[in-house]
């Protein structure tokens, strides 16, 4: 094979007058250009870790403070009183000592300034103010925070200066977990939960809490480690739909319907953004103060590897190629010529010989991917037996150390057809599972890119949350279409390198055994994707813009219409589940926020239970009126526990952390174990869209993603995942599962939306009607 031979320096041959030795220039100078570009890498590693690491100061500052002492020394003064300069005579010896003692004094300030800056970034009593009343002492604090952060921040800068996660207070927990739990529970229940958290708090937590409060001290965050061992890489079921998440492309637009040429501008984005993000070129993410980016560092040129008892997360450095698949092959695409990135044009010029190939894939190569949609066990034996030697190995090595996975995919795919709404369904749930083998869910992220154009993203959930993976989604939507762009035919724009070597074809050497493996991978992965049910709605009766007029918080509103639309569909409240991150420290990850609150539910039944709607008679104005309140009342009990969560005082977390202390102590705590048993029937979770200015969402409103979603975390509950996008659009992502006949995707989106429209008509009940087509398909989804 052509790519074979390209691939050797040399070669050479035993002659009885000698050895011949043959040199290939072009694999030589390949291989020089490879180096070259790995040693600037390095370079620019070592020189972004200096300025990273002398954050808030700027390395140039310590030429100033060399220069300031040498001044004072040349002017009679000793600053050092005596402790270096004094003793020495000879003047070479004074610069020395001279430069030696600026040197120390510059560390000093160093770590002064990063100790001042991390006191001030763990105040966080700004959060708990009100809109537009900040105290005089937060304003000092927005002022000393300015002054210490430097200016110009790379992106991993104020990793050193940001705090630790706190321990909350035991009996603070406590007393947060049984107030949520107070209006899911009977009296006598409650009086039973309350009787083993009294127990506990007064005996095992205090023993507990001091193996925490040591955890903290040594580690940098007391959480993430084991989160991202316990609840990710130590499942042993499917990450396929009970882990991964997906994101959507643009709903309304498809800049080309060109596959190859989507795919072109797509993966040329993606190097982009890791040029971007090798560089730390990238802004630190922030609200008012800056955001933790330590899942960042592993997002290309990362798998997740099976083990029999625990998954493990691998990290290579850097990788120059991405692993693709097409019907059922897998290819190599190297993505550099010559030390630079490959033009959108030249890689949609590589990935159309990869679909223009007409050769089949070879026994047991279609469905491989299977294997990492299956149980976990399964295929880390089959890992072990069959592709730990040989072709087997070098293929799968391959794969896992691309920068990422793609896979171009034969179907069509979007808001599409007679029936855009059921071709949105179809959509998510082909990014949530596609045909169960044709991605590589173990991959931290794989692209999907349809033969309309359409394009979609799979991620892997234990190395990073959404957040991270959305900040890179949206860069790559609005680089493909607002900077790259296409040329009138519909193609990526530019020059073809004609000399690009073909993308190199992987072999694998199946075994029947393994096959019948793959077979059984595949069949318990078919089970669980045949069992999603799957809906996605676009809301665009009102958005934030109107919400906010009502003086409500955009989430909290959401979160309580949620609750609604439950309570209508099955008659109870409900666990329920809000993703909050925590990121204000350092490798914070997540938290939870236990949405159903004894607030929510009293507006709940106040709502249902006073048939609050036709707001004509006198008698029913007091009833409105404090319906009205009790929603209010809901609304800032609801940002209160967000906050409390954002800022480490949350519940589920350190639940979690004490549970697994007790586990390596080998005691049993009926209370722990009680709490983490409870079932979340409605898990939710906002992806908020982080680069506004990306996209000019006022003249060109069509540039607007779907967001992305995620499968049922119950069996007999919802996931719901919702994005607000601009001022008058909300985007739902809808899932459960068909074997439960209590759940129906499509009747609580229903819910949903009526939910959403019946607590604006309280707060403004002068707003106009539904549109017919809104009001249609509500009542069909009903």
């Amino acid at each position: 094979m052509a790519e074979a031979h390209q691939a050797v320096a040399f070669q050479f041959t035993v002659t009885p007058e000698g050895i011949d030795l043959q040199l290939s220039h072009q694999a030589l100078t390949e291989i020089y250009l490879s180096g070259l570009r790995s040693w600037k890498k390095k370079l620019i590693r070592l020189k972004n870790g200096v300025i990273t690491g002398v954050y808030p100061a700027s390395p140039s500052s310590w030429l100033f403070v060399v220069i300031a002492i040498l001044a004072t020394m040349y002017m009679r003064s000793d600053p050092s009183m005596g402790l270096i300069l004094a003793p020495v005579t000879n003047r070479c010896q004074t610069v020395v000592s001279a430069v030696l003692f600026s040197t120390l004094l510059w560390f000093s300030l160093i770590f002064t300034m990063r100790m001042c800056l991390k006191q001030l970034l763990s105040y966080h009593r700004w959060m708990f103010e009100q809109r537009g009343k900040m105290s005089n002492t937060t304003k000092v604090w927005v002022a000393l925070v300015r002054i210490f952060s430097g200016r110009q921040p790379l992106l991993y800068s104020y990793q050193g200066s940001l705090p630790n996660q706190p321990v909350p207070a035991v009996k603070d927990t406590v007393k947060r977990y049984l107030e949520s739990v107070r209006p899911l529970t009977t009296p006598d229940e409650f009086e039973r939960m309350a009787s083993l958290a009294t127990q506990f708090e007064s005996s095992l937590g205090n023993r507990l809490q001091w193996y925490l409060k040591l955890k903290a001290l040594w580690a940098s965050n007391y959480v993430s480690d084991w989160w991202e061992e316990y609840i990710y890489l130590r499942g042993r079921s499917p990450i396929m739909v009970n882990s991964n998440y997906y994101g959507m492309d643009f709903l309304y637009v498809t800049p080309t319907p060109i596959q190859a040429a989507r795919a072109g501008n797509t993966l040329h984005a993606f190097l982009m953004y890791r040029r971007k993000l090798n560089r730390e070129e990238l802004k630190p993410v922030s609200t008012v103060i800056p955001l933790c980016a330590a899942q960042c560092e592993r997002m290309f040129n990362t798998t997740r590897t099976p083990g029999e008892e625990t998954d493990t997360v691998q990290h290579w450095q850097d990788s120059d190629y991405v692993a693709v698949y097409h019907r059922g092959r897998y290819f190599r695409l190297r993505m550099y010529s010559s030390s630079r990135p490959l033009s959108p044009r030249e890689i949609e010029s590589q990935l159309q010989r990869i679909l223009d190939d007409p050769s089949p894939p070879s026994p047991g190569e279609e469905k491989l991917g299977a294997l990492t949609a299956g149980d976990r066990i399964p295929w880390a034996k089959a890992r072990k037996e069959y592709f730990s030697l040989g072709v087997n190995k070098r293929s799968l090595d391959c794969i896992e150390k691309a920068a990422f996975f793609v896979t171009l995919d034969d179907d069509k795919q979007g808001m599409m057809g007679e029936d855009p709404a059921a071709s949105l369904d179809r959509y998510a749930k082909s990014l949530l599972h596609g045909k169960c083998y044709d991605r590589w869910f173990d991959k931290s992220f794989s692209v999907v890119i349809y033969k309309n154009g359409k394009i979609g993203l799979n991620a892997e959930h234990s190395w990073a949350d959404a957040p991270v993976v959305a900040h890179l989604w949206e860069y790559v939507l609005a680089t493909d279409s607002f900077q790259l762009g296409y040329n009138e035919e519909g193609h990526c724009k530019g020059e073809v390198d004609a000399s690009l070597p073909r993308p190199q074809r992987l072999s694998w050497d199946i075994t029947p055994e393994c096959q019948e493996q793959i077979s059984q991978s595949l069949a318990v992965a078919q089970a669980l994707a045949d069992d999603v049910d799957f809906h996605v709605f676009s809301f665009r009766d009102f958005g934030k813009g109107m919400i906010k007029k009502c003086r409500i918080s955009p989430d909290a509103y959401i979160q309580l219409a949620l609750q609604l639309a439950y309570y209508r569909d099955r008659g109870m409240f409900c666990l329920t589940y809000e993703a909050s991150m925590t990121r204000l420290f350092r490798e914070g990850r997540t938290e939870t926020v236990r949405s159903c609150s004894n607030e929510s539910c009293a507006f709940i039944k106040a709502l249902e239970g006073g048939e609050v709607g036709s707001m004509g008679s006198y008698s029913e104005y007091f009833l409105i009126k404090r319906t009205l309140l009790l929603l209010r009342q809901a609304s800032e009990k609801h940002q209160n526990l967000y906050k409390h969560a954002m800022t480490g005082a949350g519940i589920d977390r350190h639940l979690f952390c004490l549970y697994v202390v007790s586990k390596y102590l080998g005691v049993d705590s009926p209370f722990l174990k009680e709490v983490l048993s409870e079932p979340w029937h409605l898990s939710t979770s906002q992806t908020p869209v982080q680069q506004v200015e990306l996209f000019d969402m006022v003249n060109h409103p069509e540039y607007v993603s779907c967001g992305g979603g995620f499968g049922p975390v119950a069996d007999d509950g919802y996931g719901v995942s919702y994005t607000i996008m601009g001022e008058n659009m909300m985007n739902f992502h809808i899932s459960c599962k068909h074997s439960c006949s209590q759940t129906s995707s499509h009747k609580y989106g229903g819910q949903i939306r009526q939910a959403l429209r019946d607590m604006l008509q309280l707060l403004c009940p002068d707003q106009r009607e539904p549109s017919r087509t809104d009001q249609s398909q509500t009542k069909k989804d009903l």
